[in-house]
């Protein structure tokens, strides 16, 4: 960065001249892998905005990604390049910058390039999952390096698909595996679960949260078409009826309001329990017929 200490008097005016600078450029990825994009970022100071800046993509072993012609804004580019498909898996890519009308050229780092990652056979280890569950995560992984670090989301499934991050979790390959373990709980405000009746307003009814998991190496993202397959959120309400003695009150009828607004009705059996099962989360209301 240039020098900017002011040490001249205040009671004058004086002209201070400002040159521009090439902050930085480079890529915005460890690596650059073979058929995909690898964006880059290219920092200035003091050229102004809509300055003329040029960028070409290159390979040490002589491949070229293509030019870009475009204007700085804010002292900042972002762009990125597409690596060929047949660029050779180790060479190494970098780009350099133009910006002929501020005096200011520059280079890139440089990045490796690597195969596309295949993952494949994402599963979760149950269909179904309630509070305090501890679910696997496993897949399959393929032309990635033993030890490299990925990281897994958990979404939330929305059939608009507008999904939900739930958890951001980082696992390493081993084996050409990955896997990992998870702990349930349910994540939202339950306060915003949809009554039966705000749902029927729609056409629609009821249904329990959905999950599907996605991998991220190195930029690129799988599982983005629920490949996982959907884990469903199942609850549940254990009932135990006690006395002031502290003993059993059998064989009591009982109805239960449920986040959703529906109602069920049961009877506890000779000890004093009963459990209701797929119940929506939130809070419900237990009431006794006879008490």
């Amino acid at each position: 960065m240039p020098d900017l200490k002011f040490t001249k008097g205040t009671d004058q005016e004086h002209e201070i001249k400002l040159e521009s600078q090439l902050i930085s450029a480079v890529w915005r990825a460890g690596v650059a892998v073979a058929g995909r994009k690898v964006g880059f970022e290219v920092l200035t100071s003091f050229v102004g905005n809509g300055a003329a800046v040029k960028v070409k993509g290159l390979s040490e072993n002589g491949k070229k990604l293509g030019k870009i012609s475009d204007k700085i804004k804010n002292n900042k580019f972002i762009g990125e390049f597409e690596i060929p498909e047949d660029t050779e898996i180790g060479d190494e890519v970098y780009f350099e910058v133009d910006l002929s009308k501020n005096g200011l050229s520059g280079e890139s780092n440089r990045i490796p390039v690597v195969p596309p990652a295949k993952v494949t056979n994402l599963k979760w280890s149950a269909g179904e999952a309630r509070r305090g569950d501890v679910l696997t995560l496993t897949t399959d992984v393929e032309e990635v390096n033993e030890g490299t670090e990925v990281t897994v989301l958990i979404w939330e499934y929305d059939a608009d698909g507008v999904h939900d991050k739930i958890a951001e979790l980082t696992a390493e390959v081993k084996g050409k595996k990955i896997e990992l373990d998870w702990e349930y709980e349910y994540h939202e405000d339950t306060d915003e679960v949809p009554t039966q009746e705000e749902m029927e307003r729609y056409g629609k009814s009821y249904n329990p949260p959905e999950y599907f998991f996605t991998v991220d190496v190195g930029g690129q993202r799988f599982g983005a078409k629920q490949e996982s397959k959907l884990l469903l959120f199942k609850d549940y309400i254990d009932i135990d009826l006690k006395n002031q003695r502290g003993e059993p009150v059998p064989d009591e009828e009982y109805v239960i309001t449920l986040p959703d607004g529906t109602t069920r009705e049961g009877k506890l059996d000779e000890n004093g329990r009963a459990v209701e099962k797929d119940v929506p989360p939130g809070k419900c209301k237990v009431e006794f017929k006879n008490l």
